[in-house]
Formats: structure tokens, sequence, C-alpha cells
């Protein structure tokens, strides 16, 4: 028989540190092992996508050097290890290691190709759902995923109607991966979702400004989004409470 006063202390521990950013395990040692554990895990996990891109994508994997795939792994193992000191031990936080690890990738094959696939971006949000939901389980939170499946809706409609109606430049990989951003943004709260979702279409709108003094005022005709929309969402995962 489980003891009901137990079971409410397990149940705080694995609330609190969506209560409480930046929350780590008990101990030094322990939260730099912690640390250290999932930053490892989302540097190996990111050469192992990389192989699977190469493999499933040829296309998209074949130009990948050396360099770059040192690039993006070291991305990944410094987001993961912010990840882990903002999440700490939560039911969360390998759902938002595969965002940095699938948000490194993205950004980098959008920087290449100027293209978002969708065999990356629809399991992204559909890994993302099966994840938080059952984040959301074991938290007894409920309603942060409904909250979440909300968010990826309603980013997904803005980052359409702006597409449909601006001619900024956002294409149809950019709306979609609007979705798996809101799902991981609204996740975390309606701030997050605001705050993200703006912020990712400012930073879009000052790289392309960017782009366009370094070709001499003339704008190309692609401008890669996806980097700076997976940037604005991971910064503001990362910094807002």
């Amino acid at each position: 028989m489980s003891d009901p006063a137990a079971a409410g202390s397990v149940s705080l521990l694995l609330a609190q540190p969506l209560a409480q950013p930046f929350a780590q395990p008990t101990g030094a040692l322990t939260g730099v092992l912690f640390i250290a554990g999932v930053a490892l895990t989302g540097a190996c996990l990111s050469l192992l996508a990389e192989l699977l891109i190469r493999r499933t994508l040829p296309r998209l994997g074949g130009r990948v050097t050396v360099r770059m795939r040192l690039t993006t792994a070291a991305a990944t193992f410094t987001l993961s290890a912010l990840l882990a000191w903002r999440l700490g031990i939560s039911p969360e936080l390998p759902a938002y290691v595969l965002l940095a690890v699938a948000g490194v990738q993205l950004a980098r094959i959008d920087l290449q190709h100027h293209l978002l696939p969708n065999r990356m971006v629809l399991p992204l949000l559909g890994a993302g759902i099966v994840l938080l939901g059952i984040a959301s389980v074991a938290s007894g939170e409920a309603g942060n995923l409904l909250r979440g499946v909300a968010g990826a809706l309603i980013l997904f409609v803005l980052y359409l109607f702006l597409a449909l109606t601006s001619r900024n430049g956002l294409g149809m990989g950019d709306v979609k991966l609007a979705a798996p951003l809101g799902l991981y943004l609204g996740y975390l709260g309606w701030s997050h979702l605001f705050y993200g979702g703006a912020l990712g279409f400012v930073a879009g709108g000052v790289a392309s400004a960017l782009l366009v003094l370094k070709n001499r005022g003339n704008k190309p005709k692609e401008v890669p989004y996806g980097p700076s929309m997976l940037a604005a969402g991971l910064a503001i995962i990362l910094l807002l409470p």
C-alpha cells in the first residue's frame, strides 16, 4: 500500500521545476553530473539524428562536413545542458531535449537548403505530443498539455495568416514549424507562447533585413526563417520563468 505523504512528495518534486525555473538536483556535484549527462546525451542524439537524416533524406544529409557535424553536436550539447539546468529532474525534460536535437538539425538544413522537411517537422510535433502527454500525466497537470495543443493550433494559424497576407518570405515550412513550437511554448504557459511567437517573427524580420544589407539592397528570393523561429522559441523556454 502506497504512502499518501510519499506520493504527494514525489508529485511536488515532479511539478517543482516548472514552478521554479533553474531547479537542479540536490547537491552541487550531483547537479553537475546530471547536467553533464543530459548534455552528453543530447550531443550523442545529435550525431544519431544526422545519421538518420543521411539515410532517410540523403539529399539533405550528404553535404555535412566534419566541422559542421561538430558544430551541431556542440550546439545541441550546450542547449541540452541549459535545458537540464532550466527544468531539472522533471518529466518534461526529455521532450525539450528532443526539441533541442531536432531544432539544431532543422536550423542547419534550413540554412543550407532553405527547406524544413515534413518528415522532420511532423514527427517533432507528434513526438512532442506523446512525450508532453506522458509528462502531464506524471505531474498531474493535464491542463498543460491542452494548453500546448491549443498553442500549436494558434501559432500555426497565425503564421499561416502571415504567410498568406504578407510579403516577408514566410514559407509553408515555416508555417508547419510553428505548430511544434507552439506546442512546446504553450505547454509552459500563455506568456511563453506569446513572447516566443512574437520574438520569432521579429527575429526573422531582423535576419531578413541583415540579408538585404549584406546583398546591398537586394532581398534574396528565399529567407530561412526557421533558425530565427527556433532560436527565439528556445530562448524564451530557457529565460522566461
